[in-house]
């Protein structure tokens, strides 16, 4: 890890709330050129901005994997749970990790005890480990007081999805304990999106996998949006076009990401990536016939 839980942890105000950055691993740099095969390095090093915070001047990409915490009037809230500790995965990046996320977590003013809502982007490994800690030889719900949130079209879709082992293994430790315990509920999300809470909305945005979503925050007229995956890094703005290798519908999730880019361009809505690089977030403008990301640091 690069800091220490001790570090002060990257936040970002939006009205009344706080939005923090709760940082698991830096992922290698092989994990661009398998993730976003299409982002070679002469179409991210066509792209000046992109350097120095999000790719290197030999196009090799930054890539992380971090949470968003934050509370709204008086809800705390944690979305997305990362790759989590000590979990049996295919990818090297992701298995049998040792970081300190919950130190982290808890450092940044959200002990999981006091967790009062996990929203789940969508059920991919490296958003859901965290759901679960090891605790005598058993997976146990990492956020006990917690109600885990994902949508109704997500679990339904994997639930008759024929997984290959590694996915299979990764609902048993991640996801099904969450269900055994009462705590996962699914949401419907319709096309125009949804509010569950004042100020907290779930935004559909397909493709990645036939249920993600987005998460839109708002807070005394100023608004940000989590991205979860679909749109995984800064070089997607320059080139919607380019997918992630994982996607279930290429197609689907490239029309999803131009709609929302377009949607984001030129306002003050505060962009949040769930797998950008520091600064992570930024506003979107409208370049040409494209999009190109504006960062905002972490204050």
């Amino acid at each position: 890890m690069q800091n220490s839980p001790a570090a002060p942890i990257p936040s970002w105000t939006v009205g009344d709330v706080t939005v923090h950055r709760v940082d698991e691993v830096l992922l290698p740099p092989a994990t661009g050129p398998w993730l976003l095969p299409d982002a070679t390095p002469e179409v991210v090093t066509a792209q000046d901005w992109l350097h120095p915070h999000f790719a290197d001047h030999d196009g090799t990409l930054h890539i992380d994997s971090h949470s968003f915490a934050f509370a709204v009037d008086g809800l705390r809230v944690l979305v997305d749970t990362g790759i989590g500790n000590g979990k049996e995965r295919a990818n090297p990046a992701w298995h049998n990790l040792r970081t300190d996320f919950l130190e982290r977590l808890t450092a940044g003013g959200f002990s999981p005890d006091s967790v009062d809502l996990v929203i789940l982007t969508h059920l991919h490994a490296d958003h859901v480990g965290w759901n679960t800690r090891k605790v005598n030889g058993d997976w146990d719900p990492t956020f006990p007081n917690a109600r885990y949130l994902t949508t109704r079209a997500e679990r339904e879709f994997w639930a008759t999805y024929d997984m290959e082992e590694a996915r299979r293994q990764m609902f048993r430790d991640s996801v099904i304990p969450v269900e055994q315990a009462g705590l996962l509920a699914l949401v419907e999300v319709p096309a125009e999106g949804t509010e569950i809470f004042p100020g907290l909305r779930l935004i559909p945005t397909p493709g990645h996998t036939p249920g993600h979503v987005a998460v839109e925050l708002t807070s005394r007229g100023e608004k940000a949006l989590i991205t979860g995956d679909c749109v995984h890094h800064p070089v997607q703005l320059a080139h919607p076009a380019i997918g992630a290798c994982v996607d279930i519908d290429p197609r689907q999730s490239e029309a999803t990401r131009r709609k929302l880019l377009a949607s984001l361009a030129d306002t003050d809505t505060l962009l949040l990536g769930t797998h950008f690089a520091p600064p992570t977030a930024g506003h979107v403008i409208a370049d040409g016939g494209s999009y190109r990301l504006l960062p905002v640091p972490a204050g």
